[in-house]
């Protein structure tokens, strides 16, 4: 685990029997619909640690932008529908490369590109940027549309990876810049299953509403081994070897509890329910959804969003290390985490009784 870590989280785990407790240092103001808090991501400032800056999106409400105390420096709003009968932008992920902070908007199916400064963010995105997915307008109303997204500097090329709604793809772009502008160009595409074989030989296929597939939603990019840890919702964590212009082979390296257990769809609870007993063949501390990821140095944690508990692992051979919950944090989606001077911890608070938020822990 690493030292700074390890001086936050390791005498805490020492001193409790049980999962233990974070008290968040501060958190932000609610937000109530159509505003949706989602996915975290820090932007350090260079020229002065305390005025650094946390990110958060908002789904149909936008982005908003936070300084260190939880205040609201600002919202940028998600572009409005481009005719009447369209769908508006919606900012599910974002994550930070540089001053630049990138965006996954499903409503629209692009990736937004803004500057970020200890002011806010200003969108420098190429207005003739293209969707991700979707071949026509058409298409990205439908909705199967950009969702989860990750950033990083692989192989001399800054990239993003950004995952598909309701499906199981997941696709890497390259960022590109023209003027004053950025946009991203998809150079390649990788689709994860949604069948495997059981330990006893049987087949297994994730459950889901008719017609659509176990995405993938939390994702992180570790620079220093160029690879990709993808979170698929309702499967487990994934981790791809990654390249400047694609994707090496992925190895499921832990599993939710519920993996291989049957179930089927109510479409009058539009859940998935169980349809026998569980035979153990999932792992033993994710509670689908398996959601945000983040690394720390040699650590890499990751929401248990089914329990509203984080897991601690050991990155190099995904050994568990603990876990912990976050005081009034629940169904936690994202979470960001920085060490160094700054040594903060972001992670998205997803039921609070009038809206979504965030919480920070300043270790």
């Amino acid at each position: 685990m690493s030292s700074s870590l390890a001086l936050a989280l390791v005498p805490l785990f020492l001193t409790a029997p049980a999962t233990p407790v974070i008290t968040p240092t501060v958190i932000t103001q609610t937000f109530e619909e159509p505003a949706d808090a989602d996915d975290p991501a820090i932007w350090v400032n260079p020229r002065n640690t305390e005025r650094s800056v946390v990110l958060g999106t908002l789904k149909e409400g936008g982005l908003a932008a936070f300084d260190l105390n939880g205040r609201t420096i600002g919202v940028h709003p998600a572009p409005q529908p481009p005719t009447p009968d369209a769908k508006p932008g919606r900012f599910n992920n974002v994550d930070v490369l540089g001053d630049l902070a990138f965006v996954s908007d499903r409503g629209r199916d692009r990736v937004r590109v803004f500057q970020v400064d200890e002011r806010g963010v200003k969108d420098v995105t190429n207005p003739a940027t293209r969707p991700v997915f979707s071949k026509t307008e058409q298409e990205v109303d439908d909705q199967h549309n950009v969702y989860g997204l990750a950033a990083g500097h692989v192989n001399g090329k800054d990239v993003v990876v950004t995952s598909r709604r309701n499906e199981t793809s997941i696709a890497l772009l390259q960022v590109t810049k023209d003027s004053k502008a950025y946009d991203t160009k998809k150079v390649s595409t990788l689709d994860l299953p949604n069948t495997f074989t059981l330990p006893d030989g049987k087949q297994w296929t994730v459950c889901g509403e008719p017609g659509e597939g176990p995405q993938v939603e939390g994702m992180v990019i570790d620079e220093r081994t160029n690879t990709l840890y993808a979170a698929q919702e309702d499967v487990g964590i994934w981790r791809i070897p990654l390249r400047a212009g694609g994707f090496g082979k992925p190895q499921l390296v832990d599993k939710v509890r519920t993996w291989g257990a049957p179930q089927k769809f109510n479409p009058e609870t539009e859940e998935c329910e169980a349809d026998g007993p569980n035979p153990g063949f999932g792992g033993q501390w994710l509670e689908a959804d398996a959601e945000g990821l983040t690394i720390a140095d040699d650590v890499l944690l990751a929401s248990s969003q089914g329990d509203s508990r984080f897991v601690a692992y050991r990155k190099a051979d995904m050994k568990p290390l603990k876990d912990f919950r976050v005081s009034d944090v629940e169904h936690s989606d994202g979470a960001d985490i920085v060490l160094g001077k700054l040594n903060l911890l972001v992670v998205h608070d997803g039921e609070r009784p009038n809206g979504t938020g965030f919480a920070f822990i300043r270790f």
